[in-house]
């Protein structure tokens, strides 16, 4: 089964998926491997999006299962057609902006840091991260997203508010079985 997990930063598209992994032993890939540079500190340099999808495609090649996480929507709109199911997690962004913080203070021991640049990175992120749930935003948002879900041709699973992750493990896991009985 081909499944891409997708939703706005902090929604918990890449925790989703390496427990989905843990679960079923389905490879995890995460588009943020594929969209940006390897950096110090890291997403700070774009890839070229037809390098992102060459790179993808590579890995994904031969394949019949795995899990996708986070966006590839614009660069990777060629993949759409090929997912099996996609899950599509929506979480409030007061909780989502919290979850952000949070990592941030777990990757770098801080929220404010001693180095400018990183604070000015770290604002911009989270201003960004801000935005999606705003109509007006013009970057990745919850209506771009709502746009591309109305494109599919495959199994869609909305998980929707501030679930736990066993419960969002166990409602794919379901989704995966009905699938699989009745493709």
């Amino acid at each position: 089964m081909r499944i891409h997990i997708l939703g706005a930063s902090g929604s918990g598209t890449t925790t989703l998926g390496q427990h989905l992994y843990e679960r079923t032993g389905i490879p995890h890939f995460d588009s943020d491997y594929y969209y940006w540079l390897p950096t110090s500190p890291p997403f700070l340099e774009k890839r070229d999006p037809a390098e992102r999808l060459a790179l993808l495609r590579k890995d994904l090649t031969g394949l019949k299962s795995y899990l996708l996480t986070g966006s590839v929507i614009q660069w990777g709109d060629a993949l759409k057609s090929e997912f099996d199911l996609v899950i599509f997690l929506h979480v409030p962004p007061e909780i989502r902006l919290e979850r952000l913080r949070r990592r941030e203070l777990e990757r770098y021991g801080a929220v404010i840091h001693t180095n400018p640049e990183r604070n000015r990175q770290y604002e911009e992120f989270m201003t960004w991260a801000a935005g999606y749930d705003r109509e007006d935003f013009s970057g990745r948002s919850k209506v771009s997203q709502e746009r591309w879900l109305e494109g599919l041709e495959c199994h869609l699973l909305r998980i929707e508010g501030d679930t736990t992750i066993e419960e969002r493990v166990n409602r794919s896991i379901r989704k995966m079985e009905e699938i699989s009985r009745n493709p």
